[in-house]
């Protein structure tokens, strides 16, 4: 296959299912509430990249191929439109609950973690916010509060930093009225940024449109996210620390049938997703971090 580009396009799209009615919905959740994954799942690989030839590429294959992702992200935002707002709030509360009680989430000492945006139906994380900056413990306890990196969107090219806040009131927002770090404290110091600490993140907590059970995820289409993992992954291979966990939470409208999401050369997979049935362990390193 060495120089050849193959890109599979679909001939027919599939319907996005509508969210049922906003009837209470049973979660039976044993242990961490880890689910084990498919029988068919993205296989180990070397790095979760997207790995394509493009030398040789037909534009014009390019070009549908992005033709489908717009299509794709018209129709799981019209299917994340129309569901109910009972229903929304319940997979919220579902999904925090089972990260908040997760033993990969509770051991985790750094992390990035995106600050939802209702107007965009992102997964609510605001509650898995107030538990991470919460005051530490009394001096003497073992548990110390986890450090924490949030994104700021920089410029259109794709440049997002992530950078460490410490309360809730670090959060400002900007002209999109989406909440951000301002890039210097209170003291006027600036901000540590996670691609300058000294040490490693373990975890990070993604948001998305889409996404399905091989690890394939649908941004917005800017491209932010895709950068940054790719920098910070290389960033971690340079110093020789171990690959943070990548997970995304997502509604259950938002999981998609494998194949329905196209991939592009520069899209980084994720280890896991969590849903609210459970985590849904997808990569070698989720399955060996993830363990029950």
């Amino acid at each position: 296959m060495s120089g050849r580009l193959v890109v599979a396009l679909m001939t027919k799209w599939c319907t996005l299912p509508t969210p049922p009615a906003a009837a209470p919905i049973p979660l039976h959740l044993s242990g961490s509430a880890l689910l084990r994954p498919p029988p068919l799942y993205a296989p180990p690989r070397a790095t979760r990249t997207i790995a394509m030839n493009t030398t040789n590429q037909d534009q014009d294959s390019l070009d549908a191929l992005f033709k489908q992702k717009r299509i794709l992200r018209s129709n799981v935002r019209k299917a994340l439109k129309s569901m109910d707002p009972t229903l929304r709030s319940h997979e919220d509360n579902a999904i925090q609950n089972i990260v908040l009680e997760a033993p990969w989430f509770k051991s985790c000492q750094r992390l990035c973690a995106y600050i939802s945006c209702s107007a965009l139906r992102e997964v609510d994380t605001s509650r898995l916010l107030s538990e991470i900056l919460q005051s530490p413990l009394k001096e003497g306890d073992v548990q110390l509060r986890k450090k924490l990196y949030v994104p700021r969107v920089e410029d259109k090219n794709s440049h997002m930093r992530m950078l460490n806040i410490s309360c809730i009131d670090d959060l400002v927002a900007n002209s999109m009225n989406i909440l951000e770090p301002a890039p210097v404290d209170s003291g006027g110091n600036e901000r540590e940024d996670v691609m300058q600490a000294s040490d490693p993140v373990d975890l990070l907590l993604l948001p998305g449109l889409a996404f399905d059970r091989s690890g394939r995820r649908l941004g917005r289409g800017g491209g932010y996210y895709d950068t940054f993992l790719t920098r910070y992954q290389e960033l971690a291979k340079a110093h020789n620390w171990k690959q943070p966990l990548l997970v995304a939470l997502s509604y259950s409208a938002q999981i998609l049938d494998e194949g329905v999401i196209p991939i592009t050369p520069h899209d980084v997979l994720v280890d896991a997703l969590v849903s609210p049935a459970g985590v849904i362990p997808i990569s070698p390193t989720a399955l060996d971090r993830m363990k029950l």
